[in-house]
């Protein structure tokens, strides 16, 4: 079971929508072919009439030929509601010249998997709404299961995809705005964080403060850490001279990674596994999101979540 990135990438004639769905339906076909138990794939857009309550909303149509009372399900009666929060910051759009393997930047990545959840989470009748963020934040609806309301997540995701403004120096700051955040969603929710935690403050442990408070206000957290495994961890360049650029500050340094590779892996490292530690200590859960993996992690990341809360 696979769902490969190179296949359903983003491309600027296709639509977003029509992707997510062969991502998703590509997904499950793999789950109905695989031994992976422990939650359903089928998705209900009824619920069984309950003796006693109103008959308004019964469908009668569908009494008609099973003989059964079912009540049609609305968007209040949801099971889940599902927050998809997106760093938009600049360094989201490494690498900004294609690498010669045509790999996607890891905003492409994040918006297809961004739409892969929407399209699974309007399949399953479950409330979402989309937040997008620098260091202030762009867009922020509030989570509904509406056609329409989907159809204007896909044209946010299709504008990231497609900026009108140059993309560079478009710094992050995911304390300031997960806190934000946590205050604007008022009932329990699901929050979904795709973001490369590359923040530009002083103290790196206000991220998770804010990742705190929004466990504090009783909401399920999942936080996919996307990065480019080859070029960000490994630093996979040939041994000469680089200029490197920093997306977020415009700063610049000139070295050669072969001279600094093992000391820069082993504090990516560090970084990486103090995120891990963080996040178990907050009862958070942690998926690392390399962009040359494809889309199977983060949407059996999603299963599993949704498998233990209903």
């Amino acid at each position: 079971m696979s769902v490969s990135f190179e296949q359903s990438r983003y491309k600027k004639f296709e639509n977003l929508e029509f992707l997510a769905r062969q991502v998703v339906e590509g997904f499950i076909t793999g789950l109905h072919k695989s031994p992976f138990h422990g939650f359903s794939v089928e998705f209900a857009e009824h619920r069984i009439y309950n003796p006693g309550e109103s008959t308004r909303n019964i469908d009668w149509k569908l009494y008609g030929r099973t003989e059964k009372l079912f009540v049609k399900k609305f968007e209040e009666e949801t099971n889940l509601r599902c927050q998809l929060v997106i760093d938009n910051s600049s360094s989201m759009y490494f690498p900004v010249y294609k690498n010669s393997d045509d790999t996607a930047s890891k905003i492409e990545f994040t918006a297809q998997a961004a739409a892969s959840l929407i399209y699974l989470l309007k399949k399953q009748r479950d409330a979402v709404g989309l937040s997008l963020f620098t260091d202030h934040l762009h867009v922020h609806t509030q989570a509904r299961s509406s056609i329409t309301h989907n159809k204007l997540l896909f044209s946010h995701l299709e504008n990231v995809l497609s900026p009108d403004d140059d993309v560079l120096n478009q710094k992050s700051n995911p304390s300031k705005i997960l806190h934000e955040i946590a205050d604007k969603i008022h009932k329990r929710s699901l929050v979904i964080i795709f973001s490369d935690m590359m923040e530009n403050t002083s103290d790196p442990s206000e991220v998770f403060n804010a990742l705190q408070h929004l466990r504090h206000n009783k909401h399920e957290v999942v936080l996919f850490h996307v990065f480019d495994k080859n070029k960000e961890f490994e630093l996979d360049y040939q041994s000469r001279p680089y200029r490197f650029i920093d997306m977020e500050t415009g700063r610049e340094m000139k070295l050669n990674p072969s001279q600094i590779k093992e000391r820069y892996k082993e504090a990516l490292a560090g970084f990486h596994n103090e995120l891990k530690l963080k996040c178990m200590q907050y009862q958070i859960d942690f998926v690392p999101a390399d962009i040359r993996a494809g889309f199977e992690k983060i949407l059996m990341s999603f299963f599993r979540k949704r498998s233990k809360l209903f």
